[in-house]
C-alpha cells in the first residue's frame, strides 16, 4: 500500500529564456520514508503526474527522474526534463485547467513508488500559461505562415469551447496537370458541392461510382509530412488561402524542399454540376468554373 508523503513542500519558478516560453518548471521537495525520516543524500527514484481536473483526473503528462536529496532531504528537479511516460510537457494547455501534481517517490531509487502526493497547482509560472493560452499572438498559440503539421498554417480559428483549430497547406504541389476527375459527365451532387468543407467534399469525390482518380484521391492518399489526413480543399478554403498568400509565400520560400503556389489555377473540391468543378486562380485571385475533364494543379491542404 501507498503511503502519502507527510512533508511535500512544492516551489515553482518562472524562466526567460531568449523571451521564449521553456518547456520545464522548477520543482522542489522534502522527501521523507514511511517512517517519518528524512531521506539524506540518497537517490531517489520519482515520478511526477500532470493530472487534469482533479486530484484523481487522467493525467496528461507523466515523466520520471532518478535524483538524488541533500543534507535536508530537500530535492530539486525541473519538471519537463525527465523521462517521458505519457504526452508531452509542452504540450499541456495550461489555460484549460485545474491541474494538480501527483508525486511518486521510490526512497531507494528505484521504481517501485511506495510515497505518493497530490496538490494542485494553484498557480502556474506566467510564461508557461502565456505559451499555451496564446496571449502573445492575440489568443492563439499558433501563427500564420509557421511552419506546422507537415505544411505552413494559412487559417486559424478557436471553436465554441475555444479550442484552437487551423487550416495547413502543403509545401509543395501533387500535380501539376490532374482531371478534376475521371468521371467528367456526371453529377455528384450536394455531396460533393459544400463552398467550405473540402474534406467532405474529397470524399464524396473519391466514392463516386466508376471513380479511378482524381484531384481529391491525390490529396487523400498523401502522405506528406508525415501526415495522412490531407484533402482537396474546397473553393471557400483556396479563397483563405489566397487572402494570406504573401504571407504563405514567404514561408514557403523559407521551407527547405518547399515550392511556391503558382500563379496558376488550382483545383478545388467544389463540384458545380455534371461537367464543370470549381478552380480557384492565383493569377488574378479569384474562382471560376472549368470542365472536369481540363487539366489544373493540385495542392492539399489539412485540419488541426
Amino acid at each position: 500500500m501507498k503511503k502519502t508523503c507527510s512533508t511535500l513542500i512544492l516551489t515553482f519558478f518562472a524562466f526567460c529564456v531568449f523571451s521564449q516560453a521553456p518547456n520545464k518548471m522548477s520543482y522542489q521537495a522534502v522527501i521523507r520514508n514511511s517512517n517519518n525520516a528524512l531521506v539524506i543524500n540518497a537517490p531517489i527514484g520519482i515520478q511526477i503526474s500532470i493530472l487534469k481536473d482533479s486530484a484523481s483526473g487522467s493525467a496528461v503528462y507523466i515523466e520520471t527522474q532518478t535524483l538524488t536529496t541533500n543534507a535536508n532531504g530537500l530535492v530539486s528537479m525541473e519538471i519537463g526534463t525527465g523521462t517521458s511516460i505519457t504526452g508531452t510537457f509542452s504540450g499541456i494547455n495550461w489555460s484549460n485547467g485545474p491541474y494538480f501534481i501527483k508525486t511518486e517517490i521510490d526512497p531507494l531509487g528505484g521504481t517501485t513508488y511506495s510515497i505518493s502526493g497530490t496538490s494542485e497547482l494553484m498557480s502556474v509560472p506566467y510564461a508557461l500559461y502565456a505559451k499555451s493560452s496564446g496571449s502573445s499572438n492575440g489568443g492563439f498559440v499558433h501563427y500564420i505562415g509557421e511552419n506546422f503539421g507537415g505544411g505552413i498554417i494559412f487559417h486559424l480559428w478557436k471553436d465554441v469551447q475555444g479550442v484552437e483549430h487551423g487550416l495547413v497547406v502543403d509545401i509543395i504541389d501533387l500535380s501539376t496537370s490532374t482531371a478534376w476527375s475521371n468521371i467528367a459527365s456526371t453529377l455528384i451532387g450536394v455531396t460533393a458541392q459544400s463552398s467550405w468543407d473540402g474534406l467532405s467534399n474529397s470524399n464524396s469525390i473519391s466514392a463516386q461510382a466508376g471513380h479511378t482518380s482524381s484531384a481529391a484521391a491525390l490529396c487523400l492518399n498523401s502522405n506528406n509530412g508525415g501526415q495522412n489526413d490531407w484533402y482537396l480543399p474546397s473553393i471557400k478554403e483556396l479563397s483563405m488561402l489566397s487572402n494570406n498568400y504573401y504571407t504563405i509565400a514567404r514561408a514557403l520560400a523559407q521551407t527547405a524542399g518547399a515550392s511556391e503556389l503558382i500563379l496558376a489555377d488550382y483545383w478545388s473540391s467544389r463540384e458545380a454540376d455534371d461537367f464543370n468543378a470549381w478552380a480557384f486562380g492565383f493569377g488574378n485571385m479569384r474562382g471560376y468554373v472549368n470542365g472536369k475533364a481540363s487539366a489544373g494543379y493540385v495542392r492539399a491542404i489539412r485540419a488541426f
